[in-house]
């Protein structure tokens, strides 16, 4: 048992379980391994997933190219989910503008989430096939349409309706495929505060969103927020031409250490076996380390980060040019079916670690949009009164809770991996990613809890209690995204693709659910009743998390060995 994660007795080595860190080899020898890739720096680990020969691979682009991609896309993921919160400040003055319901506005929102969430599934096997780019590419440019589109709706209402669908659409490749790229594009040890970043840029930057709405709505009109994101947006469109190009790469599937099972570890090209007989447990750490290395060629011996020579006697791949970069496809990148990808994610939702992501991330993201509503209902009326200026500055706590979340995501995320993994022996399971969701337990739970008493008398607590347990409910919301995104990279990176389509549907259907029968439970439960329940349902998804670290591990053998796509003929 490492630290509490139950070994497996079935395979050699489980795909996700890889080796950051050859201690025992170090330990006694004082060397590494000559024929593995290894970081530069003083304290190098090996690189997983192995980088290959091909100038191509995104793993072997420089850091700074990598994280400047990682940059612009999340820029571009701030704005797109804008669109989301986008209207949470104006629920008041487009009920007079319309002269219809509250609940008919709040479905302005709800649509849109339903477009997110149908979007997704067309767009995820599309990424499957011919990457990533075009996807990025399309997105933006439907967002700079449909919020031209949005803003010129005037008093047509249904027009208002289809231009938030589509607004949804533009999000949702962004949404989908944005954390999938940190996989594509960083090695294990390297996703932790990229993969925070990205998800603060996704879920906490359009907490912001709000501020910023309420005072132009009461300056420029509501019109001019869409025409804003259709201007920032087309500043953005350049800069994903020019620099964001296609993340999605056919590596062999032996430098994929961390999704191989140990019938992929086979040398390829010679005939040879691996060297040695390995039992059913999984080796130690030098034992790992050797198997790995003998599926890999043996590199330069003068190299920061060593390079590894072609298993056959193939050519060595040439750079593509920075003109055939800029194209949208560049050559497809399985030879899957598009339909076979296309039903893909539904199987996916009965799998058990794919499951507890949605669970985790996708509830406490749809108890937000809950807060929204009670925010436009308490703080309007008595004893506040509050305006669309006054209800947008609700949300600076959320803003604030989201940066604070993200701090501590990145903080924690890695460092707290690397110090397991070092007390593992050097091994890295995938499930010491979890940990972070204690603090989104401690922090979220208690922000509901705190909000649903607070929010049901702001007679007597007034307006920033209501903001500061918010703060705390967002602080946790964060710490999920990160700890779920983080855990499919890792665990599941072969069908991280299809996972994260299978996140998005559920919190975006999840929160569509909601802006239809949220209000309703707040009129017959009361707000305090209804959200000390959704705390404690809350507590109890929590609570999933310690199933999930003890019997990871065995789970992931289980489906490498039970592939349920295959089973199905999807794969």
């Amino acid at each position: 048992m490492g630290l509490g994660v139950l070994d497996d007795t079935r395979l050699q080595h489980v795909p996700g379980t890889s080796t950051l860190d050859d201690v025992e080899q170090r330990t006694h020898s004082g060397t590494r391994d000559p024929n593995l890739k290894y970081s530069s720096g003083p304290d190098p680990v090996i690189l997983v997933p192995q980088p290959s020969n091909d100038p191509n691979d995104p793993l072997n682009w420089p850091l700074w190219r990598r994280d400047l991609i990682l940059a612009i896309l999340s820029l571009l993921s701030v704005i797109a989910s804008t669109l989301s919160p986008l209207l949470a400040a104006n629920t008041l003055t487009l009920t007079l503008y319309f002269r219809s319901t509250f609940a008919k506005m709040a479905l302005l929102t709800g649509y849109h989430l339903l477009g997110v969430g149908v979007a997704g599934f067309l767009f995820v096997p599309s990424a499957r096939v011919w990457g990533k780019r075009h996807l990025y590419l399309l997105g933006t440019v439907v967002i700079i349409i449909s919020s031209i589109w949005g803003g010129a709706s005037g008093l047509n209402y249904a027009s208002l309706v289809w231009a938030r669908v589509f607004q949804g659409v533009g999000l949702a490749p962004f949404e989908a495929l944005v954390n999938a790229s940190v996989g594509d594009l960083y090695f294990v040890h390297e996703r932790g505060k990229r993969m925070a970043l990205s998800n603060l840029c996704l879920f906490g930057g359009a907490f912001f969103t709000p501020v910023i709405v309420g005072k132009m709505t009461s300056t420029l009109g509501w019109p001019w927020t869409f025409y804003f994101i259709a201007i920032f947006a087309g500043a953005m469109l350049p800069l994903v031409i020019f620099f964001v190009p296609e993340t999605t790469y056919r590596r062999d599937e032996h430098y994929n250490t961390d999704t191989a099972m140990t019938k992929d570890l086979e040398y390829r090209g010679s005939g040879h076996e691996l060297s040695g007989k390995v039992n059913a447990m999984v080796p130690e750490p030098h034992i790992v380390a050797h198997s790995l290395s003998s599926s890999l060629e043996k590199p330069p011996a003068a190299s920061s980060v060593r390079r590894l020579q072609s298993v056959d006697e193939s050519p060595q791949p040439t750079k593509i040019s920075f003109k055939k970069s800029l194209l949208p496809f560049n050559g497809r990148k399985t030879d899957e079916s598009f339909f076979k990808l296309l039903l893909r994610p539904f199987p996916l939702f009965f799998h058990p670690g794919i499951l507890w992501a949605c669970l985790v991330q996708g509830t406490l993201i749809g108890w937000t949009v809950l807060i929204g509503i009670v925010l436009a209902a308490i703080m309007l009326g008595p004893p506040l009164f509050f305006d669309e200026v006054q209800t947008g500055y609700m949300y600076t706590g959320a803003f604030i809770g989201a940066l604070l979340g993200f701090a501590l995501a990145g903080l924690l995320s890695d460092t707290t991996a690397r110090w397991m993994t070092k007390r593992n022996n050097g091994v890295f399971e995938p499930e010491f990613r979890l940990l972070l969701v204690i603090p989104q337990l401690i922090f979220g739970c208690t922000g509901l809890y705190g909000f649903g008493v607070v929010s049901a008398n702001t007679y007597r607590y007034g307006w920033f209690w209501p903001d500061f347990f918010f703060a705390l409910e967002v602080m946790g919301m964060v710490l999920g995204a990160v700890a779920s995104a983080l855990y499919i990279v890792d665990a599941h990176r072969d069908i991280a693709v299809e996972a994260f389509t299978c996140l998005l549907v559920f919190k975006n259907i999840f929160s569509f659910g909601l802006t239809f029968s949220g209000l309703d439970w707040l009129i017959h439960g009361g707000i305090r009743g209804t959200f000390v329940a959704i705390a404690s349902v809350q507590v109890a998804v929590c609570c999933l998390t310690i199933p999930m670290y003890i019997f990871g591990k065995r789970n992931r053998s289980f489906f490498a060995r039970h592939d349920i796509l295959r089973i199905l003929r999807l794969k």
